[in-house]
């Protein structure tokens, strides 16, 4: 019998949208198919299906996603660079304002749909921070602290709660939206360096992305109920509802690891995708099963000089890198 009856190949087609900077996050609005592209000082706007720029949001630095809450009309950018979020109209894209975050470490970014919540996660020191904001005003509404300084993505499930993926420690904590209050920690083992993920109301379980072995969470209690074999350097995870499909990106290898939901508690791999070498983030539309990452590439980085010529100590330091040749927004269809 046919566990998973997928039979459309996927088709991988790469566009050069061209601009400055590196990348973090990719976030579509699938209202309008746009999607908005990090760049480290600029948000980039594209029109998914044809790979075309719309727009630029200028003046975010170190800029990591958006969040978009299309009801209330604003989009909102996670800036690590100067601790703010930006809040911006949605049809023209202007800047509305500023929300100062005083923990710092801005980082992942998500829209809450069924608290009407934007929700941050940061990695400020000493311990993390979740910071939600109320998507027609921008006004801060609450501020939880997290058990580690390198919290990641975030999900809700409509039932109160929010899902908080931590780094470091390789935890899931769950935060109560009514009281704004950290009330469980779960282990994810074997999962290391838990970043993406999404939750599926339907089937009611939790997809936690992480390096090698990924994790399908029981959010009722906490258990563990399917692993998934992906690649490495993940910092994303998409998940397409009414196709039951898990794309898991691999920057190290770049590729993508598609996975079928055959039941709540069994899963298969179906494809591995070629993308582009570091391609990590991701983001799927859920309209038109359309699924959106992006990299820059770079040519050869120039020789160092002087005191740069030496090593760094302990042998650690990336070096000098070399100017971008080419800005691959890249669409993955069915």
């Amino acid at each position: 019998m046919c566990g998973i009856c997928h039979a459309q190949p996927f088709k991988v087609e790469k566009f050069d949208i061209k601009g400055d900077g590196g990348t973090d996050y990719v976030t579509v609005e699938p209202a309008t198919g746009r999607v908005f592209v990090s760049r480290g000082t600029h948000m980039m706007v594209v029109e998914g299906a044809a790979g075309k720029v719309l727009g630029d949001i200028p003046n975010t630095p170190v800029v990591h996603g958006a969040g978009i809450a299309t009801k209330a009309g604003h989009g909102f950018t996670t800036n690590g660079g100067d601790s703010t979020a930006m809040m911006f109209d949605l049809k023209t894209l202007a800047e509305i304002k500023r929300i100062k975050i005083s923990q710092g470490g801005l980082d992942g970014i998500m829209y809450d749909e069924p608290d009407d919540k934007i929700i941050l996660t940061n990695h400020s020191r000493p311990v993390g921070t979740l910071t939600a904001l109320d998507p027609r005003t921008g006004d801060i509404v609450a501020t939880v602290e997290l058990e580690d300084n390198a919290p990641e993505g975030a999900a809700a499930d409509g039932k109160g709660h929010i899902f908080v993926n931590n780094e470091v420690k390789n935890t899931m904590q769950v935060i109560d939206v009514k009281t704004w209050k950290a009330v469980a920690s779960w282990p994810l083992a074997p999962c290391e360096g838990p970043t993406g993920i999404a939750y599926d109301k339907a089937s009611d379980r939790i997809f936690s992305g992480c390096n090698n072995t990924s994790v399908v969470v029981d959010p009722n209690n906490g258990k563990i109920v399917a692993t998934i074999k992906n690649g490495t350097r993940v910092d994303a995870l998409a998940w397409d509802p009414s196709k039951k499909l898990i794309y898991i990106p691999n920057g190290g290898q770049g590729n993508v690891t598609v996975v079928h939901q055959d039941s709540p508690d069994k899963y298969s791999v179906v494809d591995t995708v070629a993308t582009f070498p570091g391609a990590k983030t991701i983001t799927a539309d859920p309209m038109t099963h359309n699924v959106y990452l992006f990299q820059p590439e770079r040519g050869p980085a120039p020789a160092p000089v002087g005191d740069a010529a030496a090593p760094a100590p302990g042998g650690r330091g990336r070096g000098p890198q070399g100017p971008i040749v080419a800005s691959w927004f890249i669409v993955i269809r069915q």
